[in-house]
């Protein structure tokens, strides 16, 4: 077999292929006289079938096995000589070909040559938080607003109050969909209904009725009330004020401290909170290696392998709508709206890979396990979610891939401009 090669645009090769198409039908001609052996056809016992009527059936089949055999060998024997390093999948065009041969044209991408930028000019800054009483504190509040009771009260209603209210709303004098609702609760200030809406049932008592009108903001999520003004006629059924739970022994426990300790309670949401921050600076810090390197190692990325993570991302989203309750048919996504994201995830992993082989790191077994204890520390019962981990390879696969890429981030810090700034919790958090 014969072949020439061809550079194309950017990573895109050519290769040609001329096949002898008398060593093919030899082949096939083999294959035939093989399968007239064993074949079953109607009307002849198994294998007396004349070899023209095997042919006449299977001869197009057994013709396209060995086509498709031939071309993928041909192919790999002429990329391997080459020294060319294929990415994604080759297409395949028949073509004119010298007598007695065909000709096949084979387009492909090759994977890039990639090699390390300049690591030493990769700026980062790293955030470095102390987790203090006041975060413990604010914790703790949060945990209490979580536990709220409330208990009914004969007076007006107030911020954080919980009203139940019937209502009725009418645009021009008709009624809407979602318009009328009877015992619905409203915790006033919480602002999970209208502003304009809560502020009327303000100083409202239970047993009181108003009737106002409220004007839906033009970007309402019912597009069809966006910009109405809808007249509300409101009955006040009950007024209740909230309750939170004191920080003592029975909270303690409600949190799963079993002895009730407050004090260890307290320990343990530190320790918490802490391995949140540790989380958060940690992927920080990584988002800004990961861009840092993509900038000064610019390459190209196989058009092939971006097509085949968009089309990924794409089925991945899909899913995703599907167990939220969507319907298939309501899903209007296209594969080239995941392409930015795509071709960043395959330049990275492409990246990550060369930089792991050139540069000897790796992910080593016990950091393996100390990540996947980390993990576990979040739940319950962390032996059990060990043992999940373990359960299965994939998982424990997906974590080795954590543990490398942590240990390349650590490898491109030792090299790159690394400024701490102080920061506080809050604003690690995005709260502040």
């Amino acid at each position: 077999m014969q072949t020439q090669v061809e550079t194309l645009d950017g990573l895109q090769r050519r290769i040609t292929l001329q096949l002898n198409m008398a060593e093919v039908e030899t082949e096939v001609d083999k294959r035939l006289r093989q399968l007239v052996k064993t074949v079953r056809m109607s009307g002849f016992r198994p294998g007396k079938a004349p070899l023209k009527i095997v042919a006449q059936r299977y001869g197009g089949e057994i013709r396209g096995e060995v086509l498709g055999e031939v071309l993928q060998r041909g192919f790999a024997e002429a990329a391997r000589a080459n020294n060319l390093n294929v990415a994604g999948y080759p297409r395949f065009d028949q073509g004119a070909g010298g007598e007695g041969e065909v000709a096949f044209t084979v387009t492909f991408e090759v994977f890039p040559q990639i090699v390390l930028g300049d690591v030493s000019r990769i700026k980062v800054t790293r955030p470095v938080v102390e987790v203090s009483d006041a975060d413990v504190d604010r914790t703790l509040e949060v945990l209490r607003k979580q536990r709220v009771q409330y208990q009914a009260v004969d007076r007006e209603a107030r911020t954080s109050d919980r009203v139940h209210v019937d209502y009725v709303g009418r645009i021009g004098g008709e009624p809407f969909q979602g318009g009328e609702a009877r015992d619905f609760p409203v915790v006033l200030g919480e602002g999970r209904t209208l502003k304009d809406f809560e502020g009327q049932l303000l100083g409202m008592r239970a047993g009181e009725s108003k009737t106002f009108d409220v004007t839906f903001p033009d970007d309402y999520f019912a597009k069809e009330l966006g910009g109405k003004t809808a007249t509300f006629e409101v009955t006040v059924k009950s007024v209740h004020e909230p309750h939170l739970p004191e920080v003592d022994a029975d909270f303690a426990r409600s949190l799963g401290i079993h002895d009730g300790d407050v004090a260890k309670l307290r320990e343990e949401i530190a320790a918490n909170l802490r391995r949140e921050a540790r989380r958060r600076i940690q992927a920080k810090v990584k988002e800004q290696v990961m861009q840092g390197l993509l900038e000064v190692t610019p390459f190209d990325v196989p058009n092939s392998l971006i097509a085949m993570e968009s089309r990924a991302l794409l089925e991945r989203a899909v899913n995703d709508l599907k167990a939220r309750g969507m319907k298939e048919q309501d899903i209007h996504l296209k594969a080239e709206v995941f392409e930015p994201q795509a071709k960043r995830r395959v330049a990275l992993s492409l990246l990550l890979n060369e930089i792991a082989r050139t540069q000897g790191i790796k992910a080593e077994a016990d950091q393996v396990e100390s990540l996947v204890e980390e993990f576990a520390q979040s739940y319950e019962d962390p032996a059990e979610v060990v043992a999940w981990y373990h359960q299965d390879a994939n998982r424990l696969r997906e974590a080795e891939s954590l543990v490398l890429e942590d240990n390349i981030v650590n490898w491109v810090l030792e090299r790159a401009q690394v400024t701490d700034e102080t920061t506080s919790l809050e604003a690690l958090m995005g709260n502040a």
